[in-house]
């Protein structure tokens, strides 16, 4: 056995952060270097790069705004009112916070930059085949994970080592989730209103093709795959794999203090995780006529085995505690489970999908009705995986000590997001290989590339819907252990005000029961505001696109001097989604400190509760039911049950667009809010034993 200390592992897991960031230069160096000559696709593939950064920019500055706001609140509240004393902690919690949003703001612009590359790149090499088109779409994709999971390990070391303190971890990890809450948000708003309006307008109504360049909306459509789907999926697995180590290093410190070995664990496996990912990117292969969906989940089952064996084996050579590690095991291998089972239910290959095909050639009601159902059906298994990891986790770890069941729970949340820079390239790709479809369409490519760049989105649709299972499922197991962080963070305090902490939450408390009825509402309250959102500023597009259709002379008829005015349709889901977005978060961020001051910590672990519970159910509901629709337009779009333009197919496309802001708005926001409350909860804590009514 070798004695090694907290420090030198920090140190290691610093330099694998360095390795990971390298190994992300040198990709988008080789997808920058990939050849494209086409002047059309250059043309169009800019208007998507401007229009993809002027929302960002955007949507930055405003919440520059709230990040100021947030954190002279921080400063002058948290952890304690800054009159009681120790102004140096207040202080370097207000600066870890703004380093988390800096950390998450840069997740989401590394995402755009290339992604808005390797679109172009992609679609140009379909041109020779499937395997060097899978390979741009994917290494571009890597660029992302490789970045994003880099920055978030080097950025909680850093707070760690340089403050001290597990707290300043929590108010990174808050950083980072309120900013991923509201990108998150933001992006599925703009996503969805160009998407539903492009598809409304332009297949049902007008008839025109997926990507047709006389859709004013389709540029627009094309941009928001990158705002909502990178960016604000980059922002949001940040947040999950930063709240995972927080909720995890709190409880650790808490057991042992901040150099034990439970500490020490945390950082190795977070390291070894992030290492796995790189090897797996590099041996991601597929051959000339190989499939795209093998390949890639072949790479997602190299790097879980690899994390698999490497953290057994510093558990063996550290001498860690191998119930810890077992732990740690069943997240990762019902994570793998639970995207395998989200997989059945949105692969156009299984029954789910094809039976709502069926349904649809009898319109679009049994459509959704179908649909709808199936998603109900789906959320089961993942939250019987969810439930059964927390419970053998809890069981498993809990003889080692007092408090050291929950640290179980949250080391396999830790080991279901282990894999998160495999799983973020995988997701990242989906958007890359749609937006390169959609340039070979409007660069005239022929019908033999767009078949290549149409198999491509197809395995990057199934992966994507479950990479959203996965990340839904790991935000269920780290809000899990951040209220386990939630109890600490309140004993701690409860301790230090000489008050009575608090051991658990009976829901037969009148004030745990009020918070838990108000928690499940949330979720669904949020759901619907971000929902509305969408519907409205949908309405405005479509009414855009309609007027152009109408007015712009030689549109109908494709003449080559009728040009759409592709900035309109940008403009109004820019100013649209970043309208809508604010009150959302808002909502869920003020019911949270609001419960906390009527009914105090024991309110607020109801409402942890009943939010937890509630919001993974609607997010795995809509995700997949999402996901489950879009594959069925997709299955019949190939020419399945009457194919393109049959009335199996103008009800398809009605329940694929009533499920985008299900899968790709509301659905995937939900773990975000879920973690924000929990944070918001944690950082709380202390003013919630002072000052409550009840």
């Amino acid at each position: 056995m070798i004695q090694i200390t907290t420090q030198t592992i920090q140190i290691v897991a610093i330099l694998i952060s360095l390795l990971s960031l390298g190994v992300a230069a040198w990709l988008y160096s080789w997808v920058k270097s990939q050849p494209s000559s086409n002047a059309r696709i250059a043309e169009i593939g800019g208007y998507i790069r401007q229009g993809a950064n002027t929302f960002l920019r955007r949507e930055y500055l405003i919440l520059a705004r709230f990040t100021a706001i947030a954190a002279v609140l921080i400063l002058i509240f948290l952890p304690h009112p800054i009159w009681s004393g120790n102004i140096t902690q207040n202080i370097w919690m207000a600066v870890s916070y703004i380093f988390g949003t800096v950390l998450s703001a840069l997740a989401g612009k590394i995402g755009i930059q290339i992604a808005t590359i390797a679109n172009i790149k992609s679609a140009e090499a379909a041109q020779k085949g499937v395997k060097p088109a899978f390979m741009t779409g994917f290494r571009g994709g890597a660029v992302m994970g490789m970045a994003v999971v880099g920055t978030s390990l080097l950025g909680v070391t850093l707070v760690l080592l340089i403050v001290g303190d597990a707290s300043a971890v929590l108010g990174f990890s808050f950083g980072a989730s309120s900013l991923a809450f509201f990108a998150k948000a933001g992006g599925g708003i703009f996503t969805k209103t160009a998407d539903i309006s492009a598809d409304l307008v332009g297949k049902v109504e007008l008839g025109l093709e997926e990507d047709d360049p006389r859709n004013p909306a389709v540029i627009a459509d094309n941009v928001g795959d990158n705002v909502g789907d990178v960016a604000g999926m980059g922002a949001d697995l940040f947040d999950s794999n930063v709240a995972s180590m927080a909720a995890a290093l709190v409880m650790a410190t808490a057991l042992g203090g901040p150099d034990s070995k439970n500490v020490a664990m945390v950082f190795a496996y977070a390291a070894i995780g992030l290492l796995s990912s790189v090897i797996g990117v590099a041996t991601a292969r597929i051959g000339k006529n190989g499939d795209p969906g093998k390949a890639l989940n072949s790479s997602t089952y190299v790097t879980t085995a690899i994390f698999a064996v490497l953290t057994a084996l510093s558990t063996y050579i550290f001498n860690f505690e191998w119930r810890i590690w077992g732990a740690t095991a069943i997240g990762l291998i019902v994570g793998t489970i639970i995207g395998l089972t989200s997989d059945y239910f949105t692969n156009d290959a299984k029954p789910p999908v094809r039976a709502v095909a069926n349904a649809s050639k009898s319109g679009p009601a049994f459509t959704i009705l179908s649909g709808f159902s199936y998603g109900l059906l789906s959320a089961l298994p993942s939250l019987i995986g969810i439930a059964v990891t927390a419970l053998i986790s809890y069981y498993i770890c809990e003889p080692l000590g007092s408090g050291y069941g929950m640290f179980g729970i949250s080391m396999s949340a830790l080991g279901m997001l282990s894999i998160v820079g495999m799983i973020i390239s995988n997701d990242a790709y989906g958007p890359i290989v749609d937006n390169a479809r959609g340039l070979a369409e409007m660069g005239g490519f022929g019908e033999k590339v767009i078949a290549i760049a149409d198999e491509l989105d197809s395995a990057g649709n199934t992966v994507k819907a479950v990479t959203k299972g996965f990340s839904i499922s790991a935000a269920g197991l780290t809000v899990i252990s951040l209220l386990g962080a939630f109890m600490s963070e309140v004993n701690t305090a409860a301790s230090e005000l000489g008050v009575q902490g608090i051991a658990n939450f009976d829901i037969m408390n009148p004030t745990v029961f009020f918070g838990l009825i108000v928690g499940v509402a949330i979720p669904a309250v949020f759901s619907a505001m971000l929902m509305l959102g969408v519907d409205k500023n949908a309405q405005r597009m479509v009414a855009e696109i309609h007027r152009q259709w109408d007015t712009i002379p030689g549109l109908k008829e494709g003449k080559e001097n009728a040009k759409p005015d592709y900035d309109k349709c940008i403009d109004i889901a820019t100013t649209g989604s970043l309208k809508e977005l604010i009150p959302a978060g808002l909502v869920a961020i003020f019911s949270t400190i609001l419960v906390g001051f009527i009914g105090g910590a024991s309110a607020i672990g109801g409402f942890l509760t009943g939010n937890i519970t509630s919001g993974l159910l609607l997010a795995l509901l809509m995700s997949n039911a999402g996901g489950l629709w879009d594959n069925s337009k997709k299955y019949v779009e190939a020419g399945n049950c009457g194919g393109k333009g049959s009335t199996a197919h103008k009800a398809a496309v009605v329940g694929d667009t009533v499920g985008d802001p299900f899968k790709d708005t509301a659905g995937p926001s939900i773990n975000t809010q879920i973690t924000v409350v929990s944070l918001v909860s944690s950082l709380l804590a202390s003013l919630f034993l002072m000052y409550s009514i009840f």
